[in-house]
């Protein structure tokens, strides 16, 4: 029987994405014909504990009674702009175009009685105006009872205030020079354009083709201890091998929320030659990127000048990593706090494997935090943390051991809350639920011969993982698996973590109009990119539908 076409009136359901200020992401599929009030409904009884009252989509509030589609918002992927709110400062400064006041005078609301919250009242309309320009009292949203609504992709990063820029990704090659703690990559680029490398991030605008060597080194080698004392690293260190005269710019990748972030003057280009440093200013910044025109090449990387005593005041966009140690008597964690650096979170996973550890993925925060400052770590349920509850922002070298809390949990069968709360202010800055099934040990077939554990969280760039019984299961079963696959978007958001997949091949397979054809095209997608690609699905399938999984090999 064919499938039915929705019609232009009713164009059916589509999947939207809301995102909490602590690092959750809901995956729902709704009609545009539901109420606003329905979808809060349902993110409170999918987690009790989120208490969400109000939905903010394109700097609006939505109000309850109202549907999506009276919104505008159906299934075409948006992009959302967040208003800026300083944590601790209360500076709040609308988007060009406009935003809803009433959300405006929350916001100033939540800032308390900073000299910025006071300047910015004064620019605010009397109450007198208020009612004059029909403004309701202002019942409106608090930092921990909003969420942000996103259509077609959620953010692409772990801020919800800064915006991603797409670049076509290239996916190196590792050389034989490669040592096994630091691999060495090779990209080939076809002509003129922009390229972004799939594993590390680094971008390269060139005239034409061109091959470029890379890998990452270490900031604790070069910088001194002086200059250590007064410059930190806001991005990995890159020792660079490539024709000059070819390449127009250098995006050398960055962790600083500039969204956040007043003064970006004490941005800087390190450049390393003959054991001596010189620094540089970025031709310009963006989120994510400090760009260099024309560049010279040598060791580059981006660091960050200490401004007196403004050290804690710098944001970072961090990320929040998870291991369970299959190892360790019962359940043992390691949750790691780093700013989102990929050569230390890299590291991280070459260590935790090592301990044969199951990579969890979980959302990262999504506002910035600040380096230097302790957040404490926080669960529900019975759980044990070591050696102490709290842990700092900082950087670390790559090449030295991060720091981590050990988590021992006594009971699995009951969801399990971990979140951070700044220690200055008590404002919980992340939260996530780890649900029995996050911590179910894995079946001992999904070992290595060597003894090791495949996780999700590697990739053919950071510990090759052998073609086996993943793929070969993946072609077996594709026609079950096309009909039977569920929660794809959460599939795909772990298949991009680990560079499998890039933001269009995302987009291309959200993009179908049924469950059914999205597995379609995820599942040929894939067997284009080959056995390893394959291989990380049968991971990603065991950690998240591990009955599936048993029940197809069972039937085989």
């Amino acid at each position: 029987m064919a499938e039915s076409q929705p019609s232009a009136e009713d164009p059916g359901e589509f999947q939207i994405f809301v995102a909490t200020l602590h690092g959750e992401l809901f995956t729902l599929s709704v009609s545009p014909h539901v109420a606003v009030q329905e979808i809060i409904d349902k993110l409170n009884a999918e987690d009790p504990g989120l208490s969400l009252r109000w939905l903010l989509y394109s700097d609006k509030v939505l109000e309850g009674k109202k549907t999506l589609h009276d919104y505008g918002i159906t299934s075409k992927p948006s992009v959302h702009r967040g208003s800026k709110v300083r944590g601790g400062g209360g500076e709040f400064q609308p988007e060009p175009g406009g935003i809803d006041l009433n959300l405006a005078l929350g916001l100033l609301d939540i800032s308390g009685s900073s000299d910025e919250a006071k300047k910015t009242a004064k620019a605010l309309p009397s109450s007198e105006e208020k009612r004059s320009l029909g403004v309701s009292p202002p019942m409106v949203p608090k930092l921990e009872t909003h969420g942000w609504l996103y259509v077609g992709s959620p953010q692409r990063r772990n801020c919800w205030a800064c915006q991603d820029r797409d670049f076509p990704e290239v996916i190196p090659t590792i050389t034989q020079e490669s040592s096994e703690h630091n691999p060495v990559y090779r990209a080939e680029l076809p002509g003129e354009g922009v390229y972004q490398c799939s594993i590390t991030g680094l971008a390269f605008e060139v005239k034409s083709a061109v091959t470029i060597t890379y890998r990452y080194a270490s900031w604790t080698t070069h910088l001194s201890e002086i200059d250590q004392g007064t410059l930190i690293p806001a991005g990995p260190l890159f020792h660079i091998e490539v024709q000059c005269e070819v390449v127009k710019k250098v995006f050398l990748p960055h962790f600083i929320c500039l969204t956040e972030c007043g003064d970006t003057r004490p941005c800087l280009i390190a450049h390393f030659k003959s054991g001596k440093m010189t620094l540089e200013k970025p031709t310009f910044l963006i989120p994510f990127y400090a760009v260099l025109k024309n560049p010279s090449f040598s060791l580059l990387g981006v660091l960050w000048r200490k401004m007196r005593s403004s050290f804690h005041s710098v944001p970072v966009h961090s990320l929040v990593l998870i291991f369970q140690q299959l190892s360790a008597a019962n359940t043992t964690l390691h949750l790691y706090l780093i700013p989102n650096d990929k050569s230390v979170k890299q590291a991280i996973e070459k260590q935790e494997m090592d301990w044969k550890s199951k990579f969890i993925p979980k959302p990262p925060p999504l506002i910035p935090l600040f380096f230097g400052c302790v957040y404490r770590v926080a669960a529900t349920n019975s759980v044990e943390i070591t050696p102490d509850e709290h842990i700092t922002l900082c950087y670390n070298s790559p090449k030295e051991q991060q720091q981590y809390v050990e988590i021992y949990i006594r009971n699995t069968d009951n969801d399990t809350e971990l979140s951070l709360r700044n220690i200055l202010n008590n404002v919980r800055v992340w939260r996530i639920l780890l649900r029995s099934g996050d911590i179910k040990l894995p079946p001992p077939d999904c070992h290595t011969p060597s003894g090791g554990c495949r996780t999700a969280a590697s990739h053919p760039g950071t510990a090759g993982i052998p073609a086996g019984t993943g793929s070969a299961f993946v072609k077996k079963n594709k026609t079950e698996l096309c009909s039977r696959m569920v929660q794809v978007p959460s599939i795909l958001l772990h298949l991009r973590d680990v560079n499998v997949i890039n933001n269009d091949e995302e987009e291309e397979v959200l993009s179908q109009d049924t469950s059914q054809k999205k597995n379609r095209v995820l599942l040929e997608l894939l067997e284009r990119k080959g056995a390893e690609a394959q291989e990380q699905l049968y991971q990603i399938l065991r950690n998240k539908d591990p009955y599936l999984i048993a029940d197809l090999e069972k039937s085989s």
